[in-house]
């Protein structure tokens, strides 16, 4: 805000009658001036008396803002022109103009034939003559509407391009992610498993926390299930995938190691939690309900629990304990889970 903006009618006032003197201007030079600057400009311009409302000047642009002749438009208020409710902002800015004795400044919108119009419209009470309390304010209306449009339509575009980029970052973490997944059973292949292992070692080690790994074997599939073919076992795949994708959280990770042969990391897990978590998985398995050509092909699973760092150390030890007790549950003849041994160091 300039100096100008912020000085008050009286100032301004003073300033101007300086002017007039030191350049020998006539009388009115710099309110006729003014005058024909905001004619240029296009600016509707009014002049309203304070005590009663009313308009006893105003220029062409300002009636047809109100869509009537200036003639029309004089001795008439807001109230008569908009309606109570359009008209009570515009007094309330009026008198907030009287109050301050400075330019006032606000937005307004006038509507009419189902088109709207947005303004600033700035205010200031004009001095009288013999140093009175003002009786008339001034405004002049500069309408914004194009320049709202335009940051409406920016603002959209912008949103839209973020909704783009947001779309095409999560298109490409989805094919990044599908890219690392098994086709048939949807779980994550052997590096991503490796890379999540090793990190989960990591992380724990530093932290001193535990976590669980789960190794995981499908069981021989009965004879009438063989009988099917690949299609048939295929199935089989397909259900045990979303089982073991089901019981797992977003800071697990699940994966098929080779073609029987799966493993579930379990993220902050103990051995007896890993446990229970893994039985109802294994009666899941048991009586998942898995229909081919009217047949209920039936499956189970044997599945060996290891812990970090109970049961093991390091990454290496932790996947061999947990076959040990993979190996552990298939013989016991399958469809069972299995702990891997506690370690007990000796000092």
């Amino acid at each position: 805000m300039t100096e100008t903006m912020q000085s008050s009618p009286a100032e301004l006032v003073e300033r101007s009658r300086e002017l007039v003197a030191a350049h020998g201007l006539s009388d009115g030079a710099l309110g006729a001036a003014l005058l024909s600057l905001v004619e240029r400009l296009e600016a509707p311009f009014a002049i309203k008396d304070i005590a009663s409302g009313r308009y006893v000047h105003v220029n062409l642009r300002m009636a047809a803002l109100y869509g009537r002749s200036p003639e029309q438009l004089l001795a008439h208020t807001d109230v008569e022109l908009l309606g109570p409710e359009l008209a009570a902002p515009m007094r309330t800015a009026d008198q907030s103009a009287l109050a301050q004795n400075l330019p006032y400044t606000t937005e307004h919108r006038i509507e009419r034939d189902r088109q709207r119009r947005e303004f600033n419209v700035t205010r200031i009470a004009l001095p009288t003559a013999d140093g009175g309390p003002p009786r008339h304010v001034c405004s002049v209306w500069v309408e914004i509407t194009l320049a709202r449009q335009r940051e409406a339509q920016l603002t959209k575009a912008l949103q839209q391009l973020e909704q783009q980029q947001i779309a095409s970052e999560t298109l490409r973490r989805e094919t990044q992610d599908q890219a690392l997944r098994d086709n048939v059973t949807g779980l994550y292949q052997r590096v991503h498993f490796d890379d999540q292992l090793r990190r989960e070692v990591d992380l724990s080690s530093r932290e001193h926390r535990e976590f669980a790994l789960v190794s995981i074997a499908l069981d021989p599939l009965p004879d009438e299930v063989r009988a099917h073919g690949d299609v048939a076992r295929t199935r089989v795949l397909e259900a045990l995938g979303r089982l073991l994708r089901g019981n797992t959280r977003a800071m697990d990770a699940s994966c098929r190691l080779d073609e029987d042969h799966f493993a579930i990391l379990l993220s902050g897990v103990g051995l007896a939690t890993a446990h229970s978590r893994m039985e109802g998985l294994r009666r899941q398995c048991a009586t998942q309900i898995v229909v081919l050509d009217g047949r209920d092909l039936g499956f189970s699973v044997s599945m060996g629990v290891s812990s970090f760092p109970h049961t093991a150390h390091s990454q290496e030890e932790l996947m061999q304990a947990a076959d040990l007790a993979l190996e552990e549950a298939q013989r016991r003849g399958g469809n069972h889970v299995t702990l891997a041994s506690i370690r007990f160091d000796t000092a």
